[in-house]
C-alpha cells in the first residue's frame, strides 16, 4: 500500500479490456437481456465484463479477495473478515446499456479497512476514465482509442480535476436519469433555486469530481458496488459522500450489501445535509 499508484496503469488497462468486450456486445443486435432475483436487467456485456477483470485481479493481486455485482457464494461470514479487497461493478448502468444512451462505466475500487483508497471508473462510449488514489488526487482522461494496450498512466496524457468549490449562485444538482422517486423529489423541491442535470450510473459522481455538477442526492437504493470507484474519485477530487449524521459511506461493515441513503457533496462547507 506504500504507493498505489503502481495499480492504476493496471487497473486501467482490465477496465480496457473489459470495456472493448463490452462494446463488442452493445454494438450487436442482441444483448442477451435475462433478469436476476430483483428483476434488475442482466445482459451478456455484463457477464463478459465480469469474468474478464476477476481474471485480471486475480492475476494482479492472488492474495485479495475479488466481490463483484456477478460475484456467487460470497456469505458474509467470510466477508466481514476482509480488510483489503477489491469491490466491482463490471457493468454500472445496465438499464442505460440498455437503452443505447452511452451513460453505462467499468467500476473498480480497492477497499482498504471499510474505505475505497484507489478505483478506476471508465466510460466506454465517451472514452473517458476517471482515476484515483489516497494521498494522489484525482484525475481524467480521453482515451481516443480503445484498443490501445495502457503499459503506463503517461499514455492517458490525464489532467488533474477537483470539485467546485464554493458552488455557484445556480448550483447545478445531478440526478439518476432512470431512478426518481417521490423522496427524491420532495428533496429536490426543498433546494434553493438551481439547475437539474440528469445523468446515468457512476458518472454522476464523476460530474461532481470534476467540477460541472455541485451536488448528487440519491435517496434511493443502491449497493456497495454501485458507489465504491466513484466515491473514491470524489473524495480525492476534494468532495465527500455523505451518510445520514455526517459521516461518510463505508463498506464491508454489515451483512447487507445496500447502501443507506447518501449524498454526494461538492464543497464540504456548503450545508447541503441540513436541508
Amino acid at each position: 500500500m506504500a504507493d498505489l499508484t503502481t495499480l492504476l496503469a493496471p487497473i486501467i488497462e482490465i477496465s480496457r479490456q473489459a470495456s472493448v468486450a463490452m462494446l463488442d456486445i452493445y454494438e450487436s443486435a442482441d444483448f442477451g437481456i435475462q433478469h436476476k432475483q430483483d428483476n434488475s436487467p442482466l445482459t451478456m456485456a455484463d457477464l463478459a465484463s465480469h469474468q474478464i477483470i476477476v481474471d485480471g485481479l486475480e492475476k494482479l493481486s492472488p492474495d485479495w479477495p475479488v466481490l463483484s455485482e456477478e460475484s456467487v457464494g460470497i456469505d458474509w461470514a467470510t466477508r466481514k473478515n476482509w480488510r483489503r479487497y477489491w469491490l466491482v461493478d463490471p457493468l454500472d448502468g445496465t438499464k442505460e446499456f440498455i437503452k443505447r444512451n452511452g451513460e453505462f462505466t467499468v467500476n473498480i475500487a480497492l477497499i482498504d479497512g471499510h474505505r475505497p483508497v484507489l478505483s478506476v471508473v471508465l466510460a466506454p462510449v465517451l472514452r473517458t476514465v476517471w482515476f484515483a488514489a489516497e494521498k494522489v488526487g484525482a484525475r481524467r482522461a480521453v482515451m481516443d482509442d480503445l484498443s490501445e494496450v495502457i503499459n503506463d498512466l503517461e499514455q492517458l496524457n490525464a489532467t488533474a480535476i477537483q470539485t467546485r468549490r464554493p458552488a455557484p449562485p445556480m448550483p447545478v444538482v445531478v440526478a439518476s436519469r432512470s431512478h426518481v422517486n417521490e423522496a427524491l423529489q420532495a428533496y429536490l423541491d426543498k433546494l434553493p433555486e438551481h439547475q437539474r442535470l440528469a445523468c446515468g450510473s457512476s458518472l454522476k459522481f464523476c460530474r461532481v469530481a470534476e467540477g460541472s455538477a455541485d451536488l448528487y442526492p440519491r435517496l434511493g437504493p443502491t449497493s456497495e458496488w454501485d458507489t465504491a470507484a466513484a466515491q473514491c474519485v470524489v473524495e480525492q477530487a476534494g468532495g465527500q459522500v455523505l451518510v445520514s449524521g455526517g459521516d461518510a459511506l463505508a463498506y464491508n461493515r454489515k451483512e447487507s450489501i445496500l447502501n443507506p441513503e447518501f449524498l454526494v457533496v461538492a464543497d464540504p462547507a456548503q450545508h447541503w445535509p441540513a436541508i
